[in-house]
């Protein structure tokens, strides 16, 4: 006769709450929350009532502490806590009797997301870096005098997060003062060096421009370069209406010279300003913190990461043992399943705290000195 390991319901939980990320389990907790009247988040500086039925769970473990090396273990606690792409857009598939309307775009304000696309330049960005302080970096490594500088901060402000120039060269002449004696052809001459910045095809003005501009950072050895130029810059309309048959018949070329064309198109970035990131920058919600008192290395469960919870004295305090009618039979089993769901998370907190002191008791050299 062999041996079999039942794990009973609560044993399983408890194993699936530890194996779930901060985050998950935030989210978890927060589903117990509003499935469970019996369960009740404990606001922060109040304590556990001892009229609590569920004191005896849920009340904090006194803290431990190791020596040589010294730990302080904590209570464990329960405490709180696109777009379609570009290469999408264009079909493999190259038939003369297909229309072009539903895979290309020539309006700027509708073009796809390409944020997968990854560009050398995104090595120095991060997370939390506007398009416009990533353009600004570059303009402090440019040389150019007052005059043009200025010039230049009012045309990156101007560009807007997919990397088009908003305002016309009339309209930005416009904002400065006339004092300053400054040309359209000099807007027009310092755009043109914004022009060069990295990502590449940025402070376009529609959308040929913008892939013309990467297509000109392109090593003149590139196959169908030329005629990719030509296309963006003299046919890009006929290729958003799909008339394959005017393509080929004005570039002088046949069905599988265009579509290796069109593929050189659609290499490129319709959205250049969408590379880089202009969302806050996220950080990790660490589960254990280990920090060093005096000669001491501490470590310490996160009481921040996620809610402390508690059984809700008064609807326990509803649930009658010798009922057996359905609304008692319901709390009774609420209750139960708070308590089991509290008693998997210290258990849970306790796991970590067990690791994590193992961990460094293991390495204290490694967090003295890194070796």
């Amino acid at each position: 006769m062999g041996q079999q390991l039942t794990m009973t319901p609560q044993l399983q939980q408890a194993i699936r709450l530890l194996q779930l990320s901060t985050l998950d389990l935030q989210q978890e907790i927060q589903e117990a929350l509003e499935s469970n009247p019996m369960l009740e988040r404990q606001e922060e500086g109040e304590d556990f009532d001892n009229s609590d039925p569920m004191a005896d769970n849920a009340e904090q473990k006194p803290n431990t502490e190791i020596q040589e090396p010294s730990y302080q273990e904590t209570a464990p606690t329960v405490d709180n806590l696109e777009d379609g792409e570009w290469n999408e857009r264009i079909p493999n598939e190259l038939p003369v009797d297909t229309a072009w309307e539903d895979v290309y775009q020539t309006s700027a304000s509708s073009l796809p997301s390409n944020d997968d696309d990854e560009w050398d330049f995104t090595t120095r960005t991060s997370a939390g870096e506007s398009l416009q302080s990533h353009l600004l970096w570059q303009l402090n490594l440019a040389p150019m005098s007052d005059t043009d500088r200025l010039i230049a901060v009012t045309l990156i402000d101007c560009i807007n997060n997919q990397g088009y120039l908003d305002e016309t060269l009339e309209e930005i002449l416009e904002a400065f003062d006339p004092e300053l004696d400054i040309e359209l052809d000099e807007i027009e001459a310092v755009l043109h060096r914004i022009q060069q910045f990295e990502p590449a095809g940025i402070g376009a003005r529609n959308l040929g421009e913008c892939l013309l501009l990467q297509l000109r950072q392109l090593s003149a050895k590139t196959p169908w370069l030329a005629e990719a130029k030509r296309l963006v810059s003299d046919y890009i309309d006929l290729l958003g209406s799909r008339d394959y048959s005017q393509l080929m018949r004005r570039m002088k070329l046949k069905e599988d010279e265009l579509r290796q064309v069109i593929e050189l198109v659609q290499s490129l970035n319709p959205r250049p300003g969408s590379q880089i990131e202009s969302t806050e920058a996220e950080y990790v919600v660490p589960d254990v913190i280990v920090r060093k008192d005096n000669e001491r290395w501490l470590v310490e469960l996160n009481q921040e990461s996620v809610p402390r919870l508690r059984v809700n004295a008064q609807y326990a305090g509803f649930v009658r043992r010798a009922d057996t009618s359905a609304d008692n039979t319901f709390m009774r089993n609420q209750l139960q399943e708070a308590r089991w769901f509290i008693k998997s998370l210290q258990s849970r907190n306790e796991t970590l705290m067990k690791v994590a002191t193992q961990i460094v008791e293991h390495e204290r050299g490694f967090l003295e000195s890194g070796d």
